[in-house]
Parts: C-alpha cells; structure tokens; sequence
C-alpha cells in the first residue's frame, strides 16, 4: 500500500461513518498521513427539482447548522482538527473532487453500501467519488453484511 500523506474522509454523519473513519484512521496511523473530513450537504433544491415555489432558505440553514455541530463532534471523536473539518453545500462527488484538489489530498476515504444492479445504475456517492477521482479512493463497506 502505498505511502499516503493526506487522506479525506468523506461521510454523511449517519451511524455508518465511524467504520469509515476507523478504517481512515488505521490508514493514517500506519502511514502517518494527516487526516481531514468532509460532510457535504446536498441542497433541498436538488431534492425537489426547483418544483416546488418555496423558499428552503431557513430550512437549509438549520440543517447546516445540525450538520456543523454533528460533525465537529465527530471530528473531535477521531482527533481531527477543526481547520481540517469541511462542511460543504453541493453534489457530493463534485465537492468532494473539489476539496481534494484544494487540499492535495491523495485518498479519498467513502462508504459503500455494496449495491448492484439497478441501484448501482441509478447512481451512489461513492460510484460518483470514485469516477472523476484524481487520487486513489477506499470505498469501506458498510451497512447490512450478507
């Protein structure tokens, strides 16, 4: 495996992100690579397409908010600093590609639910990580275990 100096964990704060951040830190303590954190927050816009004429505004800012406070905790929890904590509004995989440009990460940290068929057709963040990518990119499985 090669020898990684910077590697981002991107999670969604759900329970499934402390097997991806244990696997990242593992990584880390081995290579001695500092460890930074993304949480991307999709806007409610994207969800309903722009549909609906309503102001999300207030909406939005509650959620980022909530995510802000979750995921300071969780940095806090893997001792990663808060200068290395990104909470980001977008599509996932384009913020994602977006802050390991920024920062020189060189592996991208993801959880993967091990999906098939039509739902990997449809699309998962990590499919979306993983293509465009310009670093090397650990899809944990997570979730159910058959």
């Amino acid at each position: 495996m090669s020898n990684y100096k910077k590697l981002i964990i991107a999670v969604d704060l759900s329970e499934d992100s402390s097997a991806i951040a244990e696997r990242a830190r593992g990584l880390a303590q081995e290579s001695g690579a500092e460890l930074h954190l993304i949480h991307v927050i999709e806007p409610l816009r994207f969800a309903y397409g722009g549909d609906i004429p309503m102001d999300f505004s207030g909406i939005q800012d509650e959620i980022h908010q909530q995510a802000a406070q979750q995921l300071t905790r969780f940095g806090e929890q893997y001792g990663i600093a808060p200068d290395r904590q990104y909470i980001v509004l977008g599509r996932p995989e384009v913020e994602i590609h977006s802050k390991v440009d920024e920062i020189g990460a060189d592996l991208i940290v993801v959880g993967s639910h091990g999906r098939f068929g039509l739902a990997l057709l449809m699309g998962s963040t990590a499919n979306g990580v993983l293509h465009g990518a310009t670093c090397d990119v650990l899809a944990v499985r997570v979730g159910k275990k058959p």
